[in-house]
Order: C-alpha cells, then structure tokens, then sequence
C-alpha cells in the first residue's frame, strides 16, 4: 500500500489558502480518478482505493496543520506502514510558486506540519515539496501561508496539480526514483 498525505486546514474558509496546496492535490486525484467519498478515520478524511494493481490510501488530516502527525501516526500503526510507503504532499516556502521537488528526511524547514509527522513518525518518509513562494519577510509568513492563491498564482498551481494527477501511476510505480520520475514526466526539478 501507498499512502498519499496531503497536508492542509480543515474548514472551508481555508480551502484556498497556500498552505493548502496537499490538500487540493489529494483531492484533485480523488477527482481525476472518480474515487469514492472520502470517510472520516484516523482523526482524517480518507479514501481506501486501488490505481491498477496497486493499493492506495488518500489522506488528508483534519488535525489542523500543527497536529497532522497524529493523524498519520494512527494510520502507520493501523496500516503496519514503513515510511518509505508514505509521500507527504505539502507547501514549501522555500521553492518559487509552481515548482516541485521531492525529498527524503532532513529537516522540517521551520514547517509546522512536517515537525509534528517528525515528532510522530520519524524524517524518513518522502516529501512531495510543492513551492508556494516567499513573502520576502519572515514577519509575513504566518499571513502569507494562511492567504488564498492569487489569480496568476492559481493558474501555476493549477497546472502543477493537473500535471502530478496525470502523472500519479508513474510516482506510485516509481517511488524509488521518484525524483527523477519528476523531473523526467513534470519537468519543474
């Protein structure tokens, strides 16, 4: 089983914010691939499915962002997971709007859903960094993440998003050499 994780707020007054890029990706493939309603377990709204022969489990926690690691955590025990079958989708600061980048372990970047799946999990799960852009000032950051796409911006986004739903069979069959699969199939590592 792979588990895609897409890291975002629950409510609705937060379903267009940055910060909920993981979110919008997740529910992009349920979409895409007419998967069944999402059910609430695990502190998280999740869909059990198959892509081929291959079995899979949508998640998006609804822990809020600061507490996705309990969410997860409670599915890696359920599941009998390694962290190498799980791929957290998530909004980095650190990469201009648009691009991706993927990632094994290291550090949270000052991200505060990505250190409470740490405190939970462990680092080694991949990372399925999706760039979102920088404010300029540390000081805008909170505002800025927790803010709606802009209308320019939601066209890049929207794009990356339909690309990697096009591209979910091959980074599932791919997860070892995901980074090259990406950049390969995506063209924006």
């Amino acid at each position: 089983m792979l588990v895609l994780v897409g890291l975002g707020n629950p409510e609705t007054k937060y379903s267009m914010n940055r910060h909920n890029i993981g979110f919008m990706i997740i529910d992009s493939i349920a979409k895409k691939y007419s998967f069944s309603h999402f059910k609430s377990k695990f502190q998280a709204h999740i869909i059990t499915s198959q892509l081929k022969d291959n079995p899979l489990l949508l998640v998006k926690p609804q822990t809020f962002m600061n507490l996705s690691g309990q969410s997860l955590s409670h599915i890696k025990k359920f599941y009998k997971l390694q962290n190498k079958q799980i791929i957290v989708i998530h909004d980095d600061l650190d990469l201009n709007i648009g691009d991706i980048r993927t990632k094994i372990g290291g550090s949270s970047g000052g991200h505060n859903g990505l250190k409470s799946i740490d405190s939970h999990i462990g680092t080694d799960y991949v990372r399925l960094r999706i760039g979102i852009g920088h404010p300029g000032d540390k000081s805008l950051v909170n505002n800025y993440v927790l803010g709606d796409f802009n209308k320019e911006e939601l066209i890049s986004v929207n794009n990356l998003i339909n690309e990697i739903c096009s591209n979910i069979e091959l980074i599932i069959n791919n997860i070892d050499n995901l980074p090259q699969i990406l950049s390969e199939n995506i063209a924006r590592s």
